[in-house]
Parts: C-alpha cells; sequence; structure tokens
C-alpha cells in the first residue's frame, strides 16, 4: 500500500493495530498460565475480554470507512510478544514470573496507547467523528490495564519478586 497522504496513514495504522491486537488476544491465555498471582491472572485475563472488545471496535471503525477489516503485520507487536516468550521461557521463579509478566504486558500497553492516541488525533483531524470515538474509548481502557498492572506490581508483585 503507497502511503500519500493522512487518510492513506490512518488506514495503515488502523490495519497495523487490528493485526497487533489479534496477536494480544492470542498471547494473553498464555501470559494467564504462566502467572501464578490469582489478581493478575484475573487482570490478564479481563484484558482479554477488552481486547476482544478493541478488535471489534476496529471492525466498526473500518466499515465507517467502507473498507475491509484486514490488519497488516505489524513488526513492534511481533517484536513484543517474541520478547515476552523468550524471558517467559527463561524464568522459574513464580514471583519473578508475575514481575515480568507485568513488566511485558505493559511494553504492550504503552505500544497500544501510541498507537491508539495517534489514531484519536488522526481521525478527529480527518473529520472520522464516529471512528475518534471508538477509538477513544478503547484507548481509555488501554489506560487503564496499564494502571491497573501498574498497581499490581507496586502493591504488592515486585516486592514478591524481590524477597
Amino acid at each position: 500500500m503507497t502511503i500519500e497522504t493522512l487518510d492513506d496513514l490512518f488506514l495503515h495504522t488502523l490495519k497495523d493495530v487490528l493485526y497487533a491486537e489479534r496477536k494480544i488476544l492470542k498471547a494473553l491465555p498464555k501470559m494467564e498460565r504462566k502467572a501464578t498471582d490469582t489478581k493478575l491472572k484475573a487482570a490478564l485475563s479481563s484484558h482479554r475480554d477488552e481486547t476482544e472488545d478493541h478488535i471489534l471496535r476496529l471492525e466498526d471503525v473500518f466499515e465507517g470507512l467502507g473498507k475491509p477489516a484486514r490488519g497488516a503485520k505489524c513488526d513492534a507487536m511481533v517484536g513484543l510478544l517474541e520478547e515476552a516468550e523468550g524471558l517467559m521461557a527463561d524464568i522459574s521463579d513464580p514471583e519473578v514470573m508475575d514481575a515480568a509478566i507485568i513488566s511485558l504486558a505493559q511494553a504492550v500497553e504503552h505500544y497500544e496507547i501510541a498507537r491508539y492516541g495517534t489514531l484519536v488525533a488522526w481521525a478527529k483531524q480527518l473529520g472520522q467523528t464516529k471512528a475518534a470515538g471508538l477509538l477513544k474509548e478503547t484507548l481509555d481502557q488501554e489506560y487503564g490495564a496499564d494502571k491497573a498492572l501498574s498497581k499490581l506490581a507496586e502493591k504488592r508483585l515486585n516486592a514478591a519478586a524481590a524477597a
């Protein structure tokens, strides 16, 4: 796809994020299985449900644009998830695993926050009000997930891993 306009860039980034969300949806169950803390498991499960909603919202955005909801390979997400796989394979201590999972999940969240923030701004600039609203809803959930993970890490899991 040749990118010549902001509309083209917006569509390309939507495809990138759709691919990323689908990859995340496949990765979350493995992270949930590796986690030992019940609150962390619950947070990952909850975010899996939210990720399904993110995909549905993206599909709605594509529909509103009159475009097929097809993803485009997101090298950044592939890299983040490969890093997660490798790191989790190297950890045997359960508390360290939980701390690692939080850090890995937050790296994914921060990527998504950056992408969705940009998409919201571009949608507004392009007059795509409905798309902006749908994308903002997802952005808010990504911020919420990041905050919840930080709270878990700071209140208990980082201390447990350090012990």
